[in-house]
């Protein structure tokens, strides 16, 4: 419930400050005292865009600031999601408006986006207007006011699923039908590609390989000579490093036993001696096998040509997507050879979840047929006691396609007294009744669920003064002590 509203520079407000307690609390003045400005703050609260002309004329900024004690609401969970701190007993949102138009929103002395604001303010506070009347237009209303007062969510929230499943399953067949319908019209030239990209035989990295493999042959003569240059310079006749190191390292063996100290470097150098001499075997063994083949060059020089031509085709760059769009078009033509049965699948799955839809809307249906018939008894006792004693009301539910929220369309139907048909509440109600049957809803909804703040402006308007009288005894016993 709002505890606390503090307002400062808005519109004609230099400062207020006002607390409330738990219960009724009423509001009154004449026309200019401003209530509606004390409204106009209480939407920034619940995140409506804000207007510097509502910033009091030569100040720099205006403030509105509430408090809410939020322990009966359950509402932990939202300010873990939405990593904000949670105090039930003393909850802030505050709205702040510069001159310069920007506006600043804070949940609990954090910045928080105005979305945020407007979804939390929305569960702390219910302002009913005239306005609001116009809602009984609207069936979506209706059908809530039904749902919340039968508190169905459990059997709302299984049919949402259920509903869910179903128009994916559906959607799913649609886009595989029209896939099947496509593939079908260019079967001709997805098989030539197919059999195009089959016959190149295609294998990852093998363009890399086959490159690396036609550089080295185009080079083969230039490799040869360094490789056999670099074992003539380690193992030559003529001279070869190894001849010199093993004649060193002899001699210096020679002197190991009158230059002890030359021991350890001669070891070494036998080391580098049986390390020159593999080097020079693994270097020979690699000139004999370098070698410049014109048929394998030839070979390579197609084979690429032919990876080339297809990446150009396909505008590609790798064999990897030239083998991924192979992948795919295979599964393509699967879908054209075994189209029927990937359809019969899909449509099987599709009913299957309609079934399932049609009976959580059909427990959805009986839940609201029964609450329908509480609202029009209980509606009917509170309109008496309103003064309008030979009223009927009745809640017409009739079946419809499956939708978002059911299969059941609804309609509220009144006549003020017995001897008219019953027709839509928005066609024949005058706005004083409207205002009375608003009331009552509203009076029934908050027995049902824990409703935040409720705010009733000039709920009063179109009726008489002993009617204004029961409106506001209902109010007292029927709006709980969490309502305004």
């Amino acid at each position: 419930m709002l505890t606390q509203l503090y307002i400062k520079n808005f519109a004609l407000i230099d400062e207020l400050d006002m607390d409330f307690r738990s219960g009724f609390s009423v509001i009154t003045g004449e026309t200019g005292a401003g209530k509606s400005i004390i409204l106009g703050a209480l939407g920034l609260v619940m995140g409506q865009r804000a207007d510097v002309k509502s910033i009091k004329h030569g100040a720099e900024k205006c403030t509105v600031e509430a408090h809410f004690d939020i322990a009966p609401y359950a509402l932990e969970s939202f300010f873990d999601n939405n990593d904000l701190d949670y105090d039930a007993k003393d909850c802030i949102i505050r709205r702040e408006i510069s001159a310069s138009g920007k506006s600043r929103a804070f949940i609990n002395d954090a910045p928080a986006p105005l979305s945020l604001v407007k979804e939390l303010g929305e569960r702390l506070i219910d302002i009913h207007s005239q306005h609001q009347n116009l809602l009984l237009n609207k069936e979506d209303f209706q059908l809530n006011v039904i749902d919340l007062i039968a508190q169905n969510a459990t059997q709302t929230a299984e049919y949402s699923e259920a509903y869910n499943q179903y128009k994916e399953a559906e959607k799913a067949l649609k886009q595989l039908e029209e896939l099947i319908k496509d593939n079908k019209e260019r079967e001709d030239y997805l098989r030539f590609q197919h059999a195009e990209l089959e016959e190149a035989k295609l294998e990852d990295g093998q363009q890399e390989a086959l490159e690396q493999e036609s550089e080295m042959m185009s080079h083969a003569e230039d490799i040869k000579a360094a490789l056999y240059q670099a074992v003539e310079g380690i193992d030559g006749d003529n001279n070869g490093m190894l001849g010199n190191l093993h004649s060193y390292v002899g001699r210096l063996h020679d002197i190991e036993d009158i230059y002890p100290h030359v021991k350890e470097l001669a070891e070494r150098l036998d080391n580098c001696y049986i390390e020159l001499k593999d080097i020079a075997q693994d270097l020979s063994s690699q000139v004999e096998d370098v070698d410049f083949d014109p048929q394998r060059l030839d070979e390579i020089t197609q084979r690429l040509n032919t990876i080339y031509s297809l990446e150009k085709k396909y505008r590609l760059d790798s064999v990897a997507q030239l083998i991924a769009l192979h992948n795919d078009i295979k599964q393509q033509l699967q879908h054209i050879d075994n189209g029927e049965a990937d359809v019969e699948e899909c449509r099987k799955k599709m009913e299957q979840w309609l079934i399932v839809c049609q009976d959580k809307a059909a427990k959805l249906t009986t839940v609201r047929q029964k609450s329908a018939q509480q609202i029009e008894q209980q509606l009917k006792v509170m309109l008496m006691e309103l003064g309008i004693p030979k009223v009927q009301f009745q809640i017409a539910l009739t079946p419809k396609e499956l939708s978002p929220n059911g299969c059941d369309k609804v309609s509220f139907l009144f006549s003020a007294n017995t001897n008219t048909a019953l027709q839509p509440v928005s066609q024949v109600a005058s706005g004083g009744e409207i205002a009375r049957v608003m009331l009552s809803l509203k009076a029934m909804i908050s027995n049902a669920v824990k409703l935040p703040t409720i705010i009733f402006d000039e709920i009063d308007t179109g009726v008489s003064g002993r009617v204004a009288e029961k409106m506001a005894n209902i109010m007292l016993i029927w709006v709980k002590p969490t309502a305004k």
